[in-house]
């Protein structure tokens, strides 16, 4: 793995609003209208990777879907259990490996999970995870930052450290489709999704921070009025798969 859970404790440390994500953010917006194309009420859901458990809690509050959680950090899972507690929502929440989780094999009609993968040098048994804890027919859906094209040569000149912890070989649709466990699995797809979004652009590595802040907030106002996707401009890839009946 190329972050230790010490990084992701660090990330957890800070404050959170007790309350649902805002659309506003384009990045979340994205993540949101991604999850309203596959997620239907009733259905059992799984985010792998939930902390600080804020998009988990949409799902359930907003999409009416029976929802579970896993994350590795306790301190990135008692946030998420604490925002449960705040909203009134249930939900199973799992302060667990995925590898060694005790959430049974088969268990939901769908999985979700952004950016884990892309942490692991090689992520093949992750996927593989993803798909196990499937029901026959289920649907698993993973993103990872796509940092294979336009955000990658930016963010190599804002912060080439932050590209150290992510494993760009899979980063694009090829390597996708490729980490795919076909003995499990009946379709296998991988696409870019989602409206431009500066928020995988460490601006303030190099410009001052209320300019930074500026080009943040210009970036994501561009991405919130853009009608549709360009393949080019989009800030995640999807790879997404169907288990076998």
């Amino acid at each position: 793995m190329k972050t230790a859970m010490v990084h992701w404790d660090n990330v957890w440390s800070v404050s959170v609003r007790f309350r649902l994500p805002s659309g506003l953010n384009i990045a979340i917006r994205n993540l949101q209208r991604l999850l309203k194309a596959h997620v239907k009420p009733g259905m059992r859901f799984l985010e792998i990777g939930c902390a600080p458990g804020k998009l988990l809690a949409w799902v359930a509050q907003v999409l009416q879907s029976d929802v579970a959680g896993l994350d590795y950090s306790k301190p990135g899972l008692a946030i998420a259990q604490q925002l449960f507690q705040a909203l009134g929502i249930k939900g199973d929440l799992r302060c667990e490996d995925l590898i060694t989780t005790t959430f049974q094999p088969g268990s939901f009609d769908l999985v979700y999970s952004s950016g884990l993968i892309g942490h692991f040098n090689d992520p093949r048994e992750i996927v593989e995870s993803h798909v196990n804890l499937l029901k026959p027919g289920g649907k698993a859906l993973i993103t990872v930052p796509n940092y294979g094209g336009f955000y990658g040569r930016l963010q190599r000149r804002f912060d080439p450290e932050n590209l150290f912890i992510h494993n760009l070989t899979i980063m694009n649709l090829p390597a996708l489709r490729r980490l795919a466990p076909g003995e499990l699995v009946s379709t296998v797809r991988a696409y870019p999704a989602g409206r431009m979004s500066p928020w995988l652009i460490s601006f303030d590595k190099r410009w001052p921070q209320p300019v930074a802040r500026y080009m943040l907030y210009f970036f994501n106002l561009l991405g919130l009025i853009q009608p549709y996707d360009i393949p080019r401009l989009c800030p995640m890839l999807v790879l997404e798969l169907h288990r076998l009946p």
